[in-house]
């Protein structure tokens, strides 16, 4: 089974997620963590991740007619690996990061419904932010911030620590839209090969309504006919058709 099949899974994904942080753990110990994944499906799962060796056995012990196993995580062994996520097609990047969130969103619900949560003093939270980076500028964030995070990720449980999940989400933005601030820029002089196309069109376009709109020619329009029409802005004439107005469009209704 592939590395990414075997970790992308919502039950083994919250399985390798309970044992983050070097915790040791007896499959009773996660049953009463994952309360809501029956005993089957979970001693199932342990034994799938153990058999691909994500899952190590570091202690055992006899209880009655059963042996009980106490697990650890092998971290280097439960990632996807770089050449099989070079592999993943769009898809299944975007199926695997659903999982992924979905177990961000399940710890983030049991944290706000059960016992008292207090984000400010937990020090919970969730923040964004945009930096313009150029690809060797990125490598450097990413060497900074592994320096930042291993020597913590190797502290050991003692009195006053508290696990803390640290998600990491990091994706590049939708290219600019021309003009739009990182756009990428236009060579000196060059145009557009869409605006090319589009010119001549337009000013076909012009040609048409300036002839379209030209008055016909119509006979003289008398004095007392000029003034009969002043009301309305124009002379009244009879046997002439009207030239074209341009009416102001009408807002359609909200």
């Amino acid at each position: 089974m592939a590395s990414a099949d075997l970790l992308l899974h919502p039950v083994r994904l919250r399985i390798v997620q309970a044992f983050l942080g070097d915790r040791p753990l007896t499959v009773g110990q996660l049953a009463a963590e994952l309360s809501d994944v029956s005993p089957a499906s979970l001693y199932r799962h342990v034994a799938l991740l153990a058999t691909a060796g994500v899952l190590q056995v570091v202690a055992e012990r006899r209880v009655r007619a059963v042996v009980e196993r106490t697990y650890m995580l092998r971290v280097h062994a439960a990632q996807v690996q770089p050449d099989e996520a070079a592999a993943m097609t769009p898809d299944q990047h975007l199926a695997a990061f659903m999982v992924y969130a979905a177990a961000m969103l399940a710890d983030v619900e049991r944290y706000l419904t059960t016992g008292a949560p207090d984000p400010l003093r937990d020090g919970a939270g969730y923040r964004m932010a945009a930096m313009w980076l150029t690809d060797a500028e990125l490598v450097d964030l990413v060497r900074d911030l592994a320096a930042v995070f291993q020597p913590r990720l190797a502290n050991p449980p003692g009195k006053g620590r508290r696990r803390r999940i640290a998600y990491n989400v990091l994706v590049p933005a939708p290219e600019a839209l021309p003009g739009a601030p990182g756009a990428p820029e236009q060579p000196t002089g060059a145009t557009p090969q869409r605006a090319k196309k589009a010119a001549p069109k337009k000013a076909v376009a012009k040609k048409a309504v300036a002839k379209k709109a030209a008055p016909k020619p119509g006979p003289a329009v008398d004095e007392g006919t000029w003034r009969r029409g002043r009301g309305r802005g124009r002379p009244v004439t009879r046997g002439l058709d009207p030239c074209p107005v341009t009416r102001p469009l009408r807002r359609a209704p909200s």
